[in-house]
Parts: C-alpha cells; sequence; structure tokens
C-alpha cells in the first residue's frame, strides 16, 4: 500500500487502512463485509523518504548527498490494531479467525501492543493463544519489549500467560532484567526478580543487570531516581557489586564515567572496589576525573570525595598538571584531589594549564592554590591527613563518629570550602 496521492480518492486499502489506524470499528466491518477482507491479509506500507546518505562509493565520493529512499514494511490488521491499542478492533479481527502470531514485518501483533505498553490489547491476544516468547526478527520476544513504566502491565500479563523471564534475545543476548535495567524500569525488575529473574545473567557483553544499570544514561531526575532504586532492589537481592564486564569494567567504573554520586556511594557502600581497573588500566577515580568537565550539574567534586573516603588511592602526583588541565573549570574536583595529598608540591608552571578566563572566573580558588607554592600546609589539614590515613578505607564509616562538631566531620571528609590553606 502506497501513500495516498494528492486529489485522488481512496483506493479500498487505503480507506482499511486508515479505518484500523484509527480504531473505527463500526467501518472496519463495512468494509470487511463489502469487500470480502479477511483479518489475516498482508499489507505493504511503502513510500519514498528523502534520506542522507554518507560517503561511498554510489556518492561519487561526496560527504554527503539527500537521495530518494524507498521503504517497505509488510503488517496486519491486528498488528496495526495492536500497535494503535484499538481493544475492541483487535477483538474483531481476533473473532474473524485473526492470527495472533502472524508477523510478516518482523513483529508479531503482541510485539506491537507491548511497545505501545496496551496491557488490554496484550492480554486479550494471549487469551487468544499468541506465543508470548514469540521472537521478532530482531530476536526480541515481547518481554524485551516493555521499554516505558506504562508497559508494567503487559509484563505482568505476559508473565501470567508463561512468558520466559530468563529468556535471551537480540544481538547483546539480553534477558528482561537487562532491558529493564538499561531503562531504570525498577517496576519492572522488581516484578522480574519475583518470578525468578536471576539477579546476575550475563548478556553477550558480560554485563550482569547492575552493570547495565550503572552505564545508562539518566535523562531526567525522575529516571535517575529510579535507578538508584532499581540498583539498590539489584543489590539488596544478591548482585555482585564489583561484577565485571567484557571490558573489566565495574558498576562503580560506569557510575563514575557518567558522575553519579549517589550510585557510586550505594555501590560503595555495598563493598565496591573503589581501587579496581579495567583492561585498559583507569580506575573509577580516572573515569570520575575524565569525564568531570561534562558533568557539572551532577557535582563531580562528590563522586571523587566519595571514592576517595572509601579507600581510593589518589592520583600519581607527576599526573596532577594533567588532572588540572581536564578538570580546571571544576576547581572544586581539583580542591578535594589536592587535599587528598599530605603534601604536594605547587608548580607555578601548572599556571599554564588553566586557560585564561577559568583563571579569573575562580580567581580566589586558583589563587589560594599558587599560593602554596612556596608554603607548606597548615597544622590542621596535616592533622586531617594523619587521620585519614589512619582510618584508610574506614574513613566514611568511622569519622561521623568521633566526638567532633559536624563541621569538623566534613573537614575531615574532605568537603570543598573553595580555598585551599
Amino acid at each position: 500500500m502506497s501513500k495516498e496521492p494528492q486529489g485522488r480518492a481512496r483506493t479500498p486499502e487505503l480507506e482499511f487502512h486508515a479505518a484500523l489506524v484509527a480504531g473505527d470499528l463500526d467501518h472496519i466491518r463495512f468494509l470487511m463485509g463489502q469487500c470480502f477482507w479477511h483479518a489475516n491479509v498482508v499489507f505493504e506500507i511503502s513510500n519514498e523518504e528523502m534520506a542522507w546518505q554518507v560517503a561511498s562509493r554510489a556518492t561519487f565520493g561526496l560527504s554527503g548527498l539527500w537521495t530518494l529512499e524507498y521503504k517497505r514494511e509488510l503488517t496486519t490488521p491486528l498488528c496495526i490494531a495492536a500497535a494503535h491499542g484499538h481493544e475492541s478492533c483487535v477483538r474483531h479481527l481476533l473473532s474473524r479467525k485473526a492470527d495472533p502470531d502472524a508477523s510478516p514485518g518482523g513483529r508479531g501483533a503482541l510485539h506491537e501492543a507491548c511497545l505501545g505498553s496496551h496491557t488490554a490489547c496484550a492480554r486479550l491476544l494471549l487469551q487468544h493463544g499468541a506465543d508470548p516468547d514469540l521472537l521478532s526478527s530482531e530476536g526480541l520476544a515481547p518481554l524485551h519489549l516493555c521499554r516505558t513504566p506504562a508497559s508494567l502491565g503487559c509484563a505482568q500479563v505476559l508473565l501470567e500467560h508463561g512468558a520466559t523471564v530468563q529468556l535471551e534475545g537480540g544481538p547483546c543476548r539480553d534477558t528482561p532484567l537487562h532491558v529493564a535495567a538499561q531503562l531504570s524500569l525498577d517496576e519492572h525488575a522488581q516484578l522480574y526478580l519475583g518470578r525468578g529473574a536471576r539477579v546476575d545473567a550475563r548478556n553477550g557483553r558480560g554485563e550482569t543487570a547492575l552493570s547495565a544499570a550503572c552505564g545508562a544514561v539518566a535523562r531526567s531526575p525522575d529516571e535517575h531516581a529510579r535507578c538508584l532504586r532499581l540498583c539498590a532492589l539489584l543489590l539488596s537481592g544478591g548482585a555482585a557489586a564489583d561484577a565485571r564486564d567484557e571490558d573489566e569494567r565495574s558498576p562503580l567504573h560506569k557510575a563514575c564515567g557518567h558522575a553519579r554520586p549517589s550510585l557510586c556511594t550505594l555501590l560503595l557502600l555495598h563493598g565496591a572496589d573503589a581501587d579496581a581497573l579495567d583492561y585498559g588500566g583507569a580506575s573509577p577515580l580516572a573515569r570520575a576525573l575524565q569525564t568531570a568537565m561534562c558533568a557539572l550539574p551532577t557535582a563531580p567534586e562528590r563522586t571523587v570525595q566519595a571514592l576517595l573516603n572509601h579507600g581510593s588511592r589518589s592520583v600519581w602526583p607527576d599526573a596532577f598538571p594533567k588532572v588540572l588541565r581536564t578538570c580546571a573549570q571544576v576547581p572544586a574536583v581539583i580542591e578535594v584531589l589536592f587535599n587528598s595529598y599530605t603534601q604536594l608540591r605547587v608548580s607555578e608552571s601548572w599556571r599554564e594549564a588553566i586557560p585564561e578566563e577559568v583563571y579569573q572566573t575562580h580567581r580566589t580558588f586558583y589563587g589560594s592554590l599558587f599560593a602554596l607554592a612556596h608554603t607548606p600546609r597548615c597544622l590542621q589539614h596535616l592533622c586531617r591527613c594523619a587521620i585519614r590515613k589512619l582510618f584508610g578505607k574506614g574513613c566514611i564509616r568511622l569519622v561521623p563518629r568521633l566526638p567532633l562538631p559536624e563541621t569538623l566531620q566534613k573537614y575531615l571528609l574532605l568537603d570543598p570550602e573553595g580555598v585551599l590553606r
């Protein structure tokens, strides 16, 4: 079926398709009666769209070219009705012997219902014998397509009708729990774990669900909150806090790479190794410093602070100028890291690593840093370092127990003050 040409009357095929999209049951009944459409007819939906083509031999070496691209898709009336959530139309088509598992375009009606989070349609299809584990052309089962908070009902009815909670799917061999973790769907994860999903199952990249969750990007405060709840759920369910993927990256590496201090703290409190090294030799602290400039709204200094308070080794002193260049626009990160050393020799040559506009913007802090070029650290700082060395990895646990004012406890735990002394 092609796009309808302007100025021409609709063909019966176009009219039937439009009625299915709109959910116009009366018109669907009329057309099926008048035109003898059967419930399992296959639609060919095709259109021509302008698409940007990258440089190739076909474009004669041009950097890019707009070309007219022909797209073709096969589908059925049941798939169309389920995709739009038209329950009454789905019921009518099923009563007319529509095949609930027909998938000429690679996805069946149940896949479409789950993608659209249409629980009523999914339930109806399952009641009429739809296969809850039917794989799409991409190797994905309907459970893999429950990808929004609103699709929780679809996931529930799938499991009630025998869907396999541990089924691997897609090129990455993700389980439904992996999909829920990647999308911060904490309620889905709770449902799957309650139905026997293995909390530390690995996908094709060697990731556990916890690792997948920590590597996902939270696009909103709500999504970040859901991710935190999901990770807490996984950890309380026995997930290994230090499970490594194929690149030897731990969940902590990934959380630090996205500068998520509350998630880093959660992992550290569950025993994550603050000094773990990936295949590239990078520690979680290195990942946090590499991404600090891109994570200003998330307060990257809190991630660095959490790592150091849980025993992370600091940066090799000779590498500090490199950190200065990387994190110059985030002086709070520089401050927290600098205060983790008992004494670090300040060189006036470091001034070259700081762009002039950045230096002027944060003149008070950088003035205090370079004032230490010819002066030792104060006795209070040296006492802080002695206590931190004594407590080691127990700093975060032991410092709050000291009979000291809260301001001093924060000082011991490297809370940034805006200046160095």
